[in-house]
């Protein structure tokens, strides 16, 4: 029965597909269907339309604002999905388009803060040399004109439209009220390109995105002008003008370092002999920013027949990224593999904008770009590209890479070439086992900087580093790195090659979807262990019972120091583990632990050497003593031992903190015994009590009391702790010091699955969006989670047609074109 868009029609009773969903395509209004005569609650429903393209979805909104969307195919679950994320989270969305356009000095100034959620850019103006530097060499456009698998698929290209259509068709007939947007001129429709664009910019996060600066920034010795550089004679890529070794290498090291990355995760999968009922267990625990455009979002996508799935997806993103089905679930964490190296380049003699190869002089590739500036006049700046990619004089501010008129460095990066996420995604929500999740990334070699860890109902695990990485083997390092390269490469995994040989080429793997990456043979894997396990170390110990090893460097270390939340992490799920008997309620247990492992190590030690360095304030050495060794909201002693904590590895070097070193025989457990002999030590513990008592905490203060954020003007306590604490749940909040408080959480834990099966047709799920699932403060959902995070409470997952519909908050929207 047609009705008028606007009008609100009571459900009363089961819907017609409720059972039956599989089997029927849903029509153009999906056909919510009642069965008259039934008691079930009244379910409010809402129709928007027209919206252009016929397309076509409802959303089914749960508790907590978390959408179900039902679609009867590709391009109109992409349309209900950009409806549902513009109506959450459009000044988010809008301001990363605006990135993506290389359009943010036109708005808000050359000299403003970048957009850091999909690249390294320390201002708009770099951001926008390089996001309009990609526009103007029609990069996206060439990649989703490749056919698949090297490029994305038509349902990937179908989602993506939709996608945009959706976006658009919300912002048509709705009025923003977000502060953050609210009348703004750059709110404004999209594109299919504007939606590529920024999957490009999160394939490339950690390659060109990570070297934005350095890219725009890289000028010929001399200026643009190629005559005006001095002409030495060539001179081999080792000697003055090239970086140096040794600072490089350490810079390197700390660049790509897991433990001050501002992105992390745990997961950990269980297998049927560590299970109450011989299914698997998944736990994901993504360590995402909790502002801005790296934000998760919560839905269930649904064409029947096709697809079901339910999790979390990357803002802007078109499918599910970390989730479950009823067969099968899965998460991600950010992998230690390096998706970049570096050519170095000879340069020619008489022209420092031509390299030689094989001898012959080739000339780089000259870009003018050209930036809209607001209040002024428009910025035009060069870009300099190689057979091999930009030119790049940095990689961050840490890691210069001077362009000499001898040498140069270009960045390989082969993520530029990778539109195949959206496929790798699409691929996990039809698979039916773990056996399946690795098929698909075999086949489709989408994931550019993580690891994935999966379960399924018929008790399998699953552990794989797969990501796109360039294909450097140790035997092509061995025999093509400069000595730049022969220091960065084993420190870091960066390789810096010979960019003046052909036969230093990177190759072609058996198996690789595009020339340049390591093949899927090469993958680290670890299948059907009791437990696999990653907290973002390299794969070495997935398992420590069963370390994996043999691989390249370039993905990794093997037999090195691992860091605190990874030997916590393997402590804790090993002994889950050898326990047996899990459910998803120990998954809930392990996630909200709060346990400190540096506090394991060391508490009891600092504790013994507090009163000779305090001997005037028994109190603090008491708070010490007494401290529970977490960091849950109302444990005493935590903030003190925070805060000393930091600042202590701030002061000394991991490899100077202990008195019994790292053994790669028992990497676990060493190293270990901290050393209080140090002046190091009692400075960084007076310290850390006179910030306290300056701020008139008490050093026994409850860490909730002084570790919240504050929404809807409440004031939430929020549990966990930093990554130099080692705590599984990890929070890194922004201290104010004349408050002896953290205010805010910068980034930290995101979207938590716990997920497990018992036989029946339904997953047996527990969720949780730490940050809630709108940026709107004036939106019921910008904290409703967060203050489940809060009191460590769950989400119960609705992913079943029975869970959905006994929701009694239930709200149905029909979105239509």
């Amino acid at each position: 029965m047609a009705r008028r868009a606007g009008t609100s029609v009571p459900l009363g009773g089961t819907l017609l597909f409720r059972t039956r969903l599989r089997r029927h395509l849903v029509p153009a209004a999906v056909a919510l269907a009642t069965v008259a005569g039934t008691a079930s609650p009244a379910v409010p429903q809402e129709r928007h339309g027209p919206s252009g393209g016929g397309l076509s979805a409802v959303i089914r909104y749960t508790e907590y604002g978390i959408p179900h969307i039902v679609a009867r195919g590709y391009a109109d679950l992409g349309f209900g999905t950009g409806w549902a994320q513009a109506a959450d989270q459009v000044c988010v969305l809008a301001d990363g388009f605006v990135t993506v356009r290389g359009e943010r000095s036109r708005h808000f100034g050359p000299d403003g803060a970048a957009d850091r959620a999909l690249s390294s850019a320390t201002d708009n103006l770099s951001s926008d040399l390089y996001f309009r530097g990609v526009r103007d060499a029609r990069t996206v456009e060439r990649l989703l004109a490749v056919p698949a698998p090297a490029g994305p698929s038509r349902e990937a290209g179908e989602l993506m439209r939709g996608w945009a259509a959706g976006y658009n068709a919300w912002l048509a007939r709705n009025r923003v009220t977000d502060p953050a947007c609210a009348g703004a001129e750059w709110v404004r429709p999209v594109t299919v390109l504007d939606v590529a664009r920024r999957g490009f910019a999160l394939a490339v996060l950690g390659g060109q995105g990570r070297a934005v600066d350095g890219i725009t920034a890289a000028r010929p010795p001399g200026g643009d002008d190629p005559a005006a550089a001095p002409a030495p004679a060539p001179r081999h890529p080792a000697g003055p003008g090239t970086a140096d070794p040794v600072r490089t290498a350490r810079a390197a090291r700390d660049l790509f370092a897991a433990d001050s990355a501002d992105m992390g995760s745990n997961a950990v999968a269980f297998g049927s002999a560590t299970t109450a009922n011989g299914r698997g267990l998944l736990l994901g625990n993504p360590h995402y920013p909790w502002h801005g455009g790296r934000r998760f979002w919560q839905s269930q996508q649904t064409i029947p027949g096709e697809l079901n799935v339910s999790g979390g997806s990357l803002l802007g993103g078109t499918v599910v990224n970390i989730g479950f089905t009823d067969k099968v679930a899965w998460s991600h964490t950010v992998a230690t593999g390096v998706p970049l190296n570096l050519h170095q380049l000879l340069l020619d003699p008489a022209d420092p904008t031509a390299y030689l190869v094989d001898g012959r002089p080739e000339r780089m590739t000259r870009r003018t770009v050209t930036v809209p500036v607001k209040d002024g006049a428009p910025v035009t700046r060069t870009q300099w590209w190689t057979r091999y990619g930009p030119v790049v004089t940095s990689l961050g501010a840490s890691l210069p890479l001077p362009w000499s008129a001898t040498t140069a460095y270009a960045l390989h990066d082969p993520n530029a070439a990778n539109l195949r996420a959206t496929d790798t995604a699409l691929g996990f929500a039809k698979a039916r086992s773990a056996r399946d999740v690795l098929a698909v990334l075999r086949r489709t070699q989408g994931l550019p900087w993580v690891n994935t860890v999966a379960a399924d109902a018929g008790g399998h695990t699953l552990f794989t580093q797969s990501q796109v990485l360039p294909r450097v083997t140790d035997d092509l390092a061995r025999r093509c790195s400069t000595p730049l390269g022969r220091a960065t490469y084993p420190a870091s995994g960066v390789a810096v090659l010979d960019g003046s040989r052909t036969d230093c080429a990177l190759g072609a793997d058996p198996g690789a979807v595009q020339p340049g990456i390591l093949g899927p043979s090469r993958m680290p894997v670890l299948q059907d262990a009791p437990y696999a396990v990653n907290s973002n170390d390299s794969a070495w110990l997935a398992n420590a019972e069963r370390p994996l090893t043999g691989y390249e460097r370039v993905f990794g270390t093997v037999a090195t120091p691992r860091t605190l939340r990874t030997r916590g992490g393997l402590e804790d799920v090993a002994a889950m583990a050898a326990r047996g008997r899990l459910t998803v309620a120990d998954l809930r247990r392990q996630q909200f632990a709060n346990r400190v492992p540096a506090g394991d190590l060391a508490a009891a030690g600092v504790a013994e050497a507090c009163p000779a360095v305090l001997p005037d304030d028994p109190a603090a050495c008491d708070a010490l003593r007494r401290w529970d060794r977490t960091m849950d909201t109302g444990s005493r002693g935590a903030l003190l031992f925070d805060r000393f904590w930091r600042k202590l590895t701030v002061a000394v070097p991991a490899t100077a903190l202990w008195r019994v070193p790292f053994s790669a025989a028992d990497p676990v457990r060493t190293p270990h015994t901290l050393d209080t002999s140090s002046p190091a030590f009692a400075k960084a513990l007076r310290d850390a009590v006179a910030e306290l008592r300056a701020a008139g905490t008490p050093p026994d203060a409850p860490l909730g009391a002084h570790q919240f954020v504050v929404r809807g003007g409440k004031r939430l306590p929020v549990p966990g702790g930093t990554e130099a604490l080692g705590v599984w749940n990890k929070i890194e909040p922004v201290w104010d010091a004349a408050a002896g408080a953290y205010t805010e959480v910068v980034h930290g834990t995101s979207h938590v699955q716990a997920v497990g099966w018992d036989g029946g047709r339904c997953p047996v799920a527990r969720t949780l969006l730490a940050y809630s699932q709108s940026s709107d403060p004036a939106s019921p959902h910008s904290g409703d989670q967060t203050e489940l995070f809060s009191g460590e409470r769950w989400v119960r997952a609705r992913h079943c047609e029975r869970d959905i519909m006994s929701d009694p908050t239930l709200r149905v929207v029909r979105v239509r074109g």
